[in-house]
């Protein structure tokens, strides 16, 4: 892949031979380029279009449109405002329409920047410039890490059709969302953008059953390895068995603000009588925005049978201010109706569960899920979300939710 410095020297000659171009940013498919450290950039797609009278993008991927409706053109320039994870693109507009600029990130104490550039009208996200030996389509044993005692382990679920290929990586904890790419010769690449991760692999297909010498490269950080051995049968450990309560107890205990500024305790009237799920979250995770999705359109179908949501955010900063803008994008969103709030504990407090959920023998992934029966007693918890990337999975859970619900309702 030509690196970026490559890249922004074809845009400056193209715009040079560009005569009296009027910089505006013009409708249509881009190709965009995040560049590493490492010289490697980490590619992805988006298309500008009107609507309204203003300018919206969506950014592509498989089968995502993640629509960003935060763009402001100011002279040659243009800022794009990410809906959700604190993030936006600062861009020069050049006279053939690409862009040139960068990609900030912000942390709680922080910036992370990385060079952006996007050439207009280019369709594809990566050439296949031979024909895929291979097809590996289904699902995968996957290991992240090089030394196998400490890996991390997951489930590649991919679908291979000619030389395109979409699919996500499981966890434990969650998954990497929708990624789209390619198989050429015996090697592939995918890609994800969503905002808040900039992800991108690479790897050799050794034969039908092995991927090898993968690269993982996320955002910034060190590119790290990964491999594969495809089995239709292997799972992931049972998201209902990582986080439990503590010795002893069965009800939570809780009383926090509101981004509305008002107190919400689980022991208040709205929730007496009631089967209630603790969505834990925090704006800057992805699969909470995924699981926001789906607990915002089942509560408001399910809300008028004595059913109730209460989230709890866990932000990278103890301002409540900056928590509530992005909480509120969230809302904003998925037109969720239930309450956020705000427990002033940060995601990377290691007392995060000491200090706002003390009955909970910690807080083991982002989300997580507490249902609570009528009575007020925790009768499951889950930890992780199978987004609606991970297909089956996502069904499978979809089914286990209102299954349980449904349960917890008729008693």
């Amino acid at each position: 892949m030509r690196s970026i410095a490559t890249f922004l020297f074809l845009l400056l000659l193209a715009s040079g031979n560009t005569v009296a171009a009027q910089k505006t940013l013009r409708n249509g498919v881009y190709r965009a380029l995040l560049a590493r450290p490492d010289g490697r950039d980490v590619v992805f797609n988006f298309q500008v279009k009107d609507s309204a009278g203003a300018k919206v993008l969506y950014v592509a991927n498989a089968g995502e449109r993640l629509l960003v409706d935060s763009i402001r053109v100011q002279g040659d320039s243009v800022w794009i405002q990410m809906p959700f994870f604190d993030s936006y693109f600062k861009a020069a507009i050049q006279p053939n329409g690409n862009l040139q600029g960068v990609w900030n990130k912000r942390f709680a104490d922080r910036e992370q920047t990385m060079p952006f550039a996007a050439l207009f009208g280019a369709k594809q996200r990566f050439v296949a410039a031979a024909k895929p030996k291979y097809n590996i389509t289904g699902r995968w044993d996957v290991s992240f890490g090089a030394d196998p005692a400490d890996a991390e382990k997951a489930v590649g679920e991919f679908v291979q059709k000619g030389s395109l290929l979409t699919g996500t990586f499981l966890t434990p904890t969650g998954d990497y969302r929708y990624l789209e790419g390619i198989v050429s010769g015996d090697s592939l690449l995918l890609s994800g953008f969503d905002g808040g991760h900039a992800f991108q692999f690479a790897a050799r297909i050794a034969n039908n059953s092995t991927i090898s010498e993968g690269r993982f490269y996320n955002g910034t950080a060190k590119a790290s390895p990964w491999q594969g051995r495809k089995d239709p049968k292997v799972e992931l450990p049972s998201g209902y068995e990582e986080t439990k309560m503590r010795d002893g107890e069965s009800k939570l205990n809780f009383r926090f603000l509101s981004t509305d500024g008002k107190w919400v305790s689980i022991n208040d009237d709205r929730y007496r009588n009631k089967v209630v799920v603790v969505q834990i979250l925090g704006s800057w995770c992805p699969n909470c925005m995924d699981e926001t999705g789906f607990l915002s359109e089942y509560y408001n179908r399910n809300k008028d049978r004595g059913f109730e949501v209460i989230g709890l955010a866990y932000e990278r900063t103890t301002d409540f201010e900056r928590s509530k803008v992005a909480l509120e994008r969230f809302r904003k969103r998925f037109g969720v109706t239930y309450p956020f709030l705000v427990t002033g504990a940060t995601v990377s407090d290691p007392q995060r569960s000491e200090k706002t959920l003390p009955q909970l023998a910690g807080i083991k992934a982002f989300p997580t899920s507490i249902f609570i029966d009528k009575k007020g007693v925790v009768r499951k918890i889950h930890s992780g979300f199978s987004g609606p990337g991970t297909g089956v999975h996502y069904e499978k859970f979809r089914k286990e939710f209102g299954e349980t619900i449904d349960a917890l309702l008729a008693e």
